[in-house]
């Protein structure tokens, strides 16, 4: 390899359909942004590079004049700057609902959207940055991309283009629905009265969330970002009737519909959004650490349907929320973007359990490296010798 073409910069190349990359970046209002919790209106990213460079300053300004567009609901925007004065000297300002920036000044994400090199500089190189809108649609993948023009026209053909845009719910042109499963019947009122008995007499503890922090998997609490109180459920006549339901009723369904075949449940839990501590639990994924990676898919059983709220959502594929009957489970796959809307009256109990196969659970074990303090090691079984599609212990 000759030196030239050492030195020649690579870059990303991204097309309408490539599904946009992940990424966790400092922004304006978060210093570690979970860039696919965004999922669920259309995004416009700006690679403008710096706010002291004309296009880029224009670029900004032309965001600012058409607002209209970003309410967080149809719409948002992120700014990426590759300058630390943008932030240092004030030079950009978020302006809620709607517009935040990227404090992108490593180039991760810069590289990541072919904005600049992959690699980033180097010694020989430097930083060079391409500068160009993109918009994503709300299942964060490409749709199209505005290199900035010398005579700014860019700029108008962008926003003639988000005007002529469907509404985000039917952004295909169509809505689409979630691949979700929604088996009714899978509880009798009796089984969904006692557990809602059994969360009432031993009551619940807030149950928080897992995240990664510095590559280790362990609990959180945020309670603008979850409220939710859960009670382990340790009766053990309890536990027999909810895996004879499962096995009989929802994991025949799996291997059905998905051919997979579920040999553990995790997680046997009541839990308990309520209007009075304002229950709810903002857009994630339920698979995204190394301690919960092993989750296929996640298992949602309302045990009540008297209450307002708290319906479950999956923004990658539009508004449209889910309140299954009592009884009813609503199953899908753990990297599905969901979420649930806060409890304005009432309270929903529901039961809560992940499955998963075999496979998963030797990873699980695996992962035991990457958890950190709070978070108990999981120890691996075979399945039990009685043929029992779940095994005998709360897994």
């Amino acid at each position: 390899m000759d030196e030239a073409t050492r030195l020649r910069p690579i870059y990303a190349r991204l097309a309408p359909g490539d599904p946009a990359p992940w990424f966790e970046q400092a922004a304006t209002n978060n210093p570690k942004y979970v860039f696919d919790r965004a999922a669920g209106r259309y995004i416009v990213i700006c690679f403008y590079g710096s706010a002291t460079d004309p296009r880029g300053r224009a670029a900004i300004e032309a965001v600012l004049a058409n607002r209209r567009h970003f309410d967080d609901v149809r719409a948002c925007f992120f700014g990426v700057s590759s300058d630390p004065r943008d932030r240092s000297e004030g030079r950009v300002q978020q302006s809620m609902p709607g517009i935040r920036f990227f404090w992108d000044f490593d180039g991760k994400v810069a590289s990541l959207y072919g904005a600049s090199p992959r690699g980033g500089a180097t010694a020989e190189r430097e930083l060079a940055i391409r500068q160009f809108w993109l918009v994503i649609d709300p299942m964060l993948r490409v749709m199209r991309a505005f290199p900035f023009a010398p005579d700014g026209s860019d700029r108008s053909a962008l926003f003639a283009y988000l005007d002529q845009l469907p509404p985000h719910g039917e952004f295909a042109g169509f809505e689409i629905f979630a691949p979700i499963l929604i088996l009714p019947n899978v509880f009798e009122p009796e089984l969904c009265q006692r557990l809602i008995a059994y969360y009432d007499a031993h009551g619940g503890y807030e149950s928080g969330y897992m995240t990664e922090v510095q590559g280790k998997t362990v609990p959180a609490h945020d309670f603008q970002f979850k409220r939710r109180k859960d009670c382990r459920i340790e009766d053990d006549e309890l536990l027999k009737w909810v895996r004879r339901r499962f096995a009989g009723r929802v994991i025949p369904e799996l291997g059905k519909i998905y051919s997979f075949a579920v040999t553990r449940m995790e997680r046997y839990i009541v839990g308990c959004y309520a209007a009075e501590d304002g229950g709810h639990f903002r857009p994630h994924r339920d698979n995204i650490s190394k301690g919960t990676e092993h989750r296929r898919f996640a298992a949602s059983v309302n045990l009540n349907g008297d209450f307002s709220g708290g319906e479950l959502s999956f923004p990658e594929y539009g508004p449209r929320a889910y309140k299954p009957p009592a009884g009813a489970v609503l199953i899908f796959p753990g990297a599905l973007l969901h979420a649930v809307s806060k409890v304005t009256d009432g309270r929903r109990y529901a039961f809560l359990p992940f499955l998963y196969d075999e496979a998963a659970a030797r990873l699980r074990a695996e992962n035991n490296k990457y958890l950190g303090d709070g978070v108990g090691a999981y120890q691996f079984h075979p399945a039990g010798p009685d043929g029992s599609p779940i095994p005998p212990q709360a897994d």
